[in-house]
């Protein structure tokens, strides 16, 4: 196979790993497009066959049998936290020829990815996480002896991940919804992104790598290429096999409600842990604007176009008192995101439905375009360039019905205007499941951003003080999830060690003998 010369991916076969051995399928091939030129990278790739998803289904079933250890799960992890860092440069250039992202955006991406995995690793060695309860039996106890019970988390079973488009290291092959379930000891079958196979592939090989030096059975983590007229395909596929008993998926509400409308069809439904749209509400309380409406407005606009707005916690809606201070900040945010001119798509489709989105926000009654966007009537020559956009509307146009309440997956938010804070606490009141909401406010003792730090936390996962909803840490403490449609679980988490329970369940053993329990119920 050829590859683009200079990168150095001579490994690239453009094959599915299934149990840590190439596919053989040719039937479908795919390509792997490169959004800085608006052409092909130098690559050739197959979709794995209908056999073959089966295969690395059963596969991922046997492995899962005969469950790797937790000091091999966390060899596993780390081995592949190695290897995605020893990748270097290398990785870095794949990924930006397949994502038009900066190289620094990258590198913080793979670093982000290396460290949750080693997170991982040590939750898994730690495995304070299966949260073992012991109740001992009493058999004097009358009229009935009390039977003695202990409970822990048991992992679910094989895993089935879809690689996400807008973080193709963090949140795909190696991403913490893989990391979390091998943790966890589960199989893992990876869905690829058709939108970097070069970049899923170059990872699949290192997790793979870790897997064979770990000894444990290959079939616990399996890679398919997806693309062409397969890729719906192998993702409905997979979710259908009898052998998958959980689903992680990072995408569009309308790919995550048809995950989730197939798991439900089986005879055996399986969960579906999908995340998908987020407005991602900011509330700028008059307090607020006092000092440096600009130096506000100016971090907002940056929090909309990072990315080229193409993070799931960017910044939809910006709700602001009517005031002379919050004129002064509209301006400002008017500035701000004209300023930011346009930008390079992860994809042509996604700036194809960015662009439909926009038409249809501009076709809403009530609602102004106060930046002037690209011709996007002018034809695409060099790439998926799309504007930043800024809408501004009063608060009653804001709705559960409105098109404002659907997510806008680009660099263009909402400036929505209140008369007065009943006004916006309606809003917030009216406003769609989001990951994060932020509450921006000068004065520590504002009792209406205490009040509004309660309401947001009824309608989003993560709530901010003073800071854009942007930027996930990786830590303990953190939840990425929130109430539909942000996600279709929202007692669960997507980023933080709480991840690992999502691919868990509670088993009771009764009178068991101590010698026949597992170790940690002992």
């Amino acid at each position: 196979m050829a590859t683009s010369p200079g990168m150095g991916r001579s490994s690239l076969r453009g094959r599915s790993l299934i149990a840590g051995q190439p596919s053989a399928d040719t039937s479908t091939p795919i390509r792997s497009a490169n959004p800085l030129t608006g052409g092909f990278n130098d690559f050739s790739g197959y979709a794995a066959s209908s056999g073959e998803v089966a295969d690395a289904a059963r596969r991922a079933m046997q492995a899962f049998r005969v469950r790797p250890t937790e000091q091999q799960r966390a060899a596993i992890l780390e081995g592949a936290a190695q290897r995605i860092a020893d990748l270097g440069d290398e990785l870095i250039a794949v990924v930006r020829a397949e994502t038009a992202l900066p190289p620094a955006r990258i590198a913080g991406e793979r670093d982000r990815t290396v460290n949750q995995l080693r997170m991982f690793a040590s939750l898994a060695r730690d495995e304070s996480w299966v949260e073992a309860v012991r109740a001992p039996g009493d058999p004097q106890r009358k009229p009935q002896p009390r039977p003695d019970l202990r409970r822990m988390l048991r992992p679910i079973g094989p895993v089935a991940v879809f690689g996400a488009s807008n973080f193709p290291l963090a949140f795909s092959v190696a991403g913490g919804d893989t990391a979390s379930a091998l943790a966890a000891g589960c199989s893992v079958v990876v869905k690829g992104h058709s939108a970097h196979p070069m970049t899923g592939e170059l990872v699949a090989q290192a997790v793979a790598a870790a897997v064979c030096e770990a000894g444990v059975d290959p079939g616990c983590f399996s890679f398919l290429h997806a693309g062409g007229a397969r890729d719906i395909e192998v993702g409905i596929e997979l979710v259908r096999s009898p052998d998958i008993r959980a689903v992680g998926f990072t995408g569009s509400p309308r790919g995550g409600r048809r995950l989730m409308e197939e798991a439900a069809r089986r005879d055996e439904p399986i969960p579906v842990f999908a995340e998908m749209g987020s407005l991602n509400p900011i509330v700028v309380l008059p307090s607020a604007l006092r000092e440096n409406p600009a130096a506000l407005a100016q971090s907002i606009a940056a929090s909309v176009t990072n990315s080229a707005g193409q993070m799931c916690t960017c910044p939809g809606l910006v709700c602001v008192i009517e005031s002379v201070q919050a004129e002064e900040f509209a301006r400002e945010l008017r500035a701000a995101i004209r300023a930011a001119g346009t930008h390079v798509m992860l994809t042509a489709q996604i700036r194809a439905n960015y662009l439909a989105r926009l038409a249809e926000i501009r076709a809403a009654p009530g609602i102004r375009e106060t930046a002037a966007p690209l011709d996007s009537s002018q034809p695409n020559k060099t790439g998926p360039v799309a504007p930043t956009v800024l809408f501004e509307a009063p608060a009653e146009r804001l709705s559960p019905a409105s098109t404002l309440s659907d997510e806008c997956f680009g660099p263009a938010t909402v400036l929505v205007r209140c008369r007065d804070m009943d006004e916006l606490l309606a809003v917030v009141d009216r406003m769609p499941g989001s990951l994060a909401a932020s509450v921006f406010a000068a004065d520590a003792e504002d009792r209406d951003a205490r009040g509004l730090l309660d309401a947001l936390a009824e309608r989003a996962g993560r709530v901010i003080l003073n800071g854009a909803p942007t930027g996930v840490e990786v830590s303990p403490a953190m939840v990425h999830s929130g109430p539909f449609p942000a996600c279709s679980r929202p007692d669960s988490s997507a980023v933080g060690v709480l991840a690992i329970r999502r691919w868990c369940r509670p088993v009771c053993y009764q009178n068991v003998p101590e010698a026949w329990l597992p170790a940690q119920l002992r």
